[in-house]
């Protein structure tokens, strides 16, 4: 049970660190996927075939790639403030620059540069997170975490389409004026970043002593445990079995969910809806998809469980997308759209437990960097692949299907390859056995 001076701390730690990352996600998430908004008129405007545009857009995760192990490990050594400061900034420039291409190749190249400016900030505050939550908080804070891409989404829909009808504002077409106009909360907010953040909880001014020192000491305890048990140094991060079991999992995952989501717009376009409809209906599956994400992340930590939840998550990703490719053209495709983001997002929380169960330090800043960047490049596979199979078939159905079977692939991965013991128990627990 936690103690008096555990429940003061952490609520602290939860309200000072919790919606502050969330709000810096979701403005950064919503400059990532704006793309899948603008597609609906920048296509004609710019040239491109559905299958053109999502290799162009899925250029990102490429240059996300390259930069994503080299961001955590700065950020490792020179700290978070700093550097998801830089980040943001640069991302938030990068994103607004968008507005100026000119073709499919200059399009092409800014995705490529703003996956070069993003790299690094999921993880990084995935690392971040390591400093402050006890293993036994993980799968909370990750799933209120990452409930800034449900968030994103669903608050982004209908701000990016109302932009896209400002065509003619200072002389530009409405998907220019939206790449402008979101770009900037993200750039201030970075700025902000390096005044609120704190690195360390030894440097946690705003904890009152005791609390500090509890911290400290048990985020010690249980990072010599971890050390103890596995003893990974960096570069075994890179190769290790369980890390290459958990990227091919988040590469299944990432392709079949991004795959869905730059494409979602279009495809509910095609039930016959306004623009500024689709931004409203895009809000369903994403509402639901963060109600999945918190539900999923307090009952991985009340379970002590992450396997059979990812596993659980997974599977209901995968029928929700079947039942979409069956009904594509209809109001039920909505139905198995909404089931399919309830499982993909149910996923984060126990999947960003699972590799600090077996990392620390140095080798959890590159191992998590490095299942991010593998599992990323998903998001290029995942809309090429729905862009080719729209323009060889006519229909998003098939599309639809690939998705599905990558998230069976992610199913079986994390049940018979992903057994990762939890070897980390509280020193508390720990006296309490001994004696």
């Amino acid at each position: 049970m936690p103690t008096t001076l555990e429940r003061s701390a952490m609520r602290k730690i939860y309200l000072r660190l919790l919606p502050f990352a969330v709000l810096s996600y979701v403005l950064a998430y919503i400059d990532r996927i704006n793309v899948s908004f603008a597609g609906l008129t920048m296509r004609g405007d710019l040239d491109m075939s559905a299958a053109a545009f999502g290799f162009a857009a899925g250029t990102f995760y490429w240059g996300y790639f390259l930069f994503e192990v080299p961001s955590n490990v700065v950020l490792e050594k020179i700290g978070a403030r700093i550097w998801i400061a830089r980040i943001m900034i640069s991302w938030g420039i990068v994103s607004g620059a968008t507005a100026f291409a000119t073709g499919p190749y200059s399009f092409m190249a800014i995705r490529f540069l703003l996956g070069l400016a993003e790299a690094g900030l999921f993880p990084g505050f995935v690392l971040y997170f390591t400093y402050w939550f006890p293993d036994r908080h993980r799968a909370r804070i990750n799933s209120g975490f990452t409930l800034a891409l449900p968030i994103a989404v669903a608050s982004g829909a209908p701000v990016s389409t109302a932009l896209l009808g400002l065509n003619g504002l200072w002389g530009l077409a409405g998907w220019q004026v939206m790449y402008i106009v979101e770009a900037i909360p993200t750039v201030m907010i970075g700025i902000a970043v390096f005044f609120y953040l704190t690195d360390k909880p030894s440097e946690a001014r705003w904890l009152h002593p005791e609390e500090r020192d509890w911290l400290t000491e048990r985020m010690s305890h249980e990072r010599r445990q971890i050390e103890a048990h596995h003893g990974f140094d960096m570069l075994r991060a890179f190769y290790d079995p369980k890390v290459i079991m958990l990227s091919l999992n988040y590469i299944g995952i990432v392709t079949a969910s991004l795959g869905m989501l730059l494409f979602l717009p279009q495809i509910i376009k095609e039930l016959g809806v306004s623009n500024m409809q689709v931004g409203w209906i895009t809000m369903i599956p994403y509402i639901c998809g963060a109600i999945s994400m918190v539900f999923c992340g307090w009952l991985s930590d009340r379970l002590g469980d992450r396997r059979w939840s990812l596993f659980t998550t997974c599977v209901i990703s995968t029928l929700g997308l079947v039942i979409a490719g069956l009904t594509i053209g209809t109001w039920w495709s909505l139905i198995g759209i909404t089931i399919a983001a309830v499982g993909f997002y149910g996923t984060k929380g126990p999947f960003w437990s699972m590799p600090t169960m077996f990392l620390t330090g140095g080798a959890a800043a590159a191992g998590i960097a490095w299942i991010n960047s593998l599992g990323n490049l998903g998001g290029f596979f995942g809309p090429t692949l729905v862009g080719w199979a729209k323009n060889l078939t006519g229909s998003f159905a098939g599309g639809l299907y690939a998705l599905a079977l990558c998230a069976l692939v992610s199913a079986a991965i994390s049940l018979f390859w992903l057994p990762i013991p939890r070897t980390v128990v509280t020193r508390e627990a720990a006296v309490a056995m001994a004696e």
